[in-house]
């Protein structure tokens, strides 16, 4: 499974470590994900979901269908 939050879209960046003497090699910066199963109301059922911890914030704040909604995610796949 590909290391990316469902909602948000956020992915794995790719990025120079420096050292102290300035020699640059690649690093990967990966996204906070977390596997979280989730209640949906309308569904009346739990959804699992592999969300960073932004979207989890902004599930908090809007609500799993509205967020979902505007995401253009069909919570019944999950």
């Amino acid at each position: 499974m590909a290391r990316k939050c469902m909602f948000t879209g956020k992915r794995p960046n790719v990025a120079n470590k420096v050292s102290h003497s300035n020699r640059k090699s690649k690093k990967r910066q990966l996204p906070n994900l977390q596997g979280r199963r989730l209640w949906w109301e309308e569904g009346e059922r739990f959804v699992s979901l592999r969300l960073s911890t932004r979207a989890m914030r902004t599930i908090d704040r809007k609500g799993l269908q509205a967020f979902a909604d505007e995401a253009g995610i069909d919570l019944s796949r999950f």
